[in-house]
């Protein structure tokens, strides 16, 4: 026959689009035209599907051979249409005869010599194969990747006479799915390792139980980074979907999904000189950025004043709703962004401000502009803000510390608190909205004049007094206490030490 279907997937954000590769030969002069809104790099993929026909034993046609990637209004990119192009041209012209191949799809980029090479975005596609009840033939360097899928039906190739090999019941591929062990709780640092730092880790247990977004204040060296590191590995493993999820976006976004650690919830740590896009992703073909590369993880931003104003503010939007969505002249893409928001910064230029073992050589004034260069409105979606005070030589040396506790005793508290969340509320404290939390927090008797009244002398906004609550009621949880009562109140306003330092040199 001279025409011939063959399916394979685009790659859109965090979905894998059907596309159909529909090839014809026609009489006329020798030509291999490619339609359907190809990039260049499917544009070039003439010349690499011609060359590793020829190296396979094939003949290439000397006829007029027309492609048409539908539907024609997707943008096409990458190698990744190689290995359909080429079936597609060989069925088309009768040199191989499969009579099942509606019942496949197919997913790589050809050497000239005829090898398959890996791709990015293999997860995505694997989903949606399975969900259409069809067969994925990838590359071999990518099966692990397909074979994350659940009852995955995905196998791999490394050349493309194979591949024609199995089509035409020639050689045999097995389609039995592989279980992939995955040690989600190794390579995490622990908590026994930093000294000391009680209120702070306390502080980091709270905000893992409730998911809430948390800032260490402190001075240069009093372990800030340290115990930032340390928060992914007291939360919850990640279930099924969330580390689907998660898989998805590290698949597409050119970085490389290690199969081996796909479980482990990510850390993601940008430097201070990154940019806007590179935070919430960009690019003419939009790509995943680092908050939704940290999607069910950790996003931490060390030396938050560092970072240019406007690339903080861009943050505002996904750390209330939980995605980001980049939108371009020709095409748009949504990303998830859930993660958990952690940062670290000095008191002051200097370092030193409010340091008793350390002078301050830093003035109100500039201390205040630096305090400032963090803006309100981004100031009040982050739910706690910790002092971590510098420790003395005694602190330091005291071995052993029989005092600290590993980071699997602080995560089976953590656990329990969020499976009352999730058996009382259905979600995490941190995500309850307004209308939820006057159903959720039961204050003690006198808890609410208390903390009303503390709000008023201190002038904070009402986005600042629901961020409390949340984490009372967290602080409550933690404790297997219904009602707030004015211990967790109070906890909850000791976490809220930025305010206090805007006080301190108002």
């Amino acid at each position: 026959m001279a025409l011939s279907i063959i399916y394979t997937r685009a790659g859109v954000g965090i979905e894998a689009p059907l596309v159909t590769v529909e090839t014809h030969l026609s009489n006329g002069l020798p030509s291999l035209n490619i339609v359907g809104l190809p990039e260049a790099a499917v544009k070039e993929s003439k010349d690499r599907v011609r060359s590793a026909l020829i190296n396979a034993n094939f003949e290439f046609p000397t006829r007029r051979i027309t492609i048409n990637l539908a539907p024609a209004d997707l943008p096409k990119e990458g190698g990744r249409y190689d290995l359909p192009i080429a079936l597609g041209i060989l069925l088309a012209s009768e040199q191989i005869k499969v009579n099942t191949i509606e019942s496949f799809e197919f997913m790589g980029e050809l050497a000239l010599s005829g090898e398959l090479r890996p791709i990015n975005g293999v997860l995505p596609a694997s989903l949606a194969a399975r969900s259409n009840n069809r067969r994925l033939v990838v590359p071999q360097q990518n099966i692990a990747e397909a074979r994350l899928v659940g009852e995955s039906l995905a196998v791999g190739s490394n050349h493309l006479l194979n591949v024609c090999a199995f089509l035409q019941g020639q050689a045999e591929m097995k389609f039995e799915p592989e279980t992939i062990e995955s040690s989600s709780r190794a390579l995490h640092p622990n908590l026994l390792e930093v000294k000391g730092q009680y209120a702070a880790k306390r502080a980091l247990e709270v905000a893992a139980a409730g998911r809430h977004n948390l800032l260490f204040i402190g001075p240069p060296g009093t372990g800030k980074t340290m115990l930032a590191t340390r928060l992914a590995g007291i939360l919850p493993e990640m279930n099924e979907q969330e580390a689907i999820e998660s898989a998805a976006i590290t698949s597409v976004s050119h970085q490389g999904l290690d199969t081996n650690n796909w479980k482990r919830r990510p850390f993601r740590a940008p430097h201070h000189t990154a940019s806007a896009a590179a935070l919430v992703g960009g690019g003419s073909n939009p790509k995943p950025g680092e908050i939704s590369l940290a999607h069910h993880g950790v996003l931490f931003l060390d030396e938050l004043p560092e970072f240019d104003r406007r690339v903080l503010e861009v943050l505002r939007e996904p750390l209330e709703s939980g995605t980001v969505t980049i939108s371009r002249a020709t095409r748009q893409a949504e990303y998830p962004a859930k993660f958990q928001f952690l940062a670290a910064m000095n008191p002051c230029p200097c370092g030193h401000f409010g340091n008793p073992r350390g002078a301050c050589r830093c003035t109100s004034d500039k201390i205040r502009r630096y305090l400032l260069k963090l803006s309100g409105p981004f100031i009040d979606r982050i739910d706690m803000h910790v002092d971590v005070p510098a420790m003395t030589q005694s602190e330091l040396r005291a071995i052993p510390d029989t005092s600290a506790e590993s980071s699997e005793i602080v995560r089976e508290r953590v656990i329990t608190a969020m499976q009352r969340q999730m058996k009382n509320r259905q979600k995490c404290n941190a995500l309850l909205n307004p209308r939820e939390l006057e159903q959720e927090v039961n204050f003690a008797p006198g808890a609410e004049d208390f903390i009303l009244g503390i709000l008023e002398k201190l002038k904070f906004s009402a986005r600042a007094y629901h961020r409390i609550l949340r984490v009372s009621r967290t602080i409550a949880d933690l404790e297997d206490c219904a009602n707030v009562t004015e211990k967790h109140l109070g906890e909850a306003l000791s976490y809220r030490r930025l305010e206090r330092m805007l006080l301190q040199v108002a």
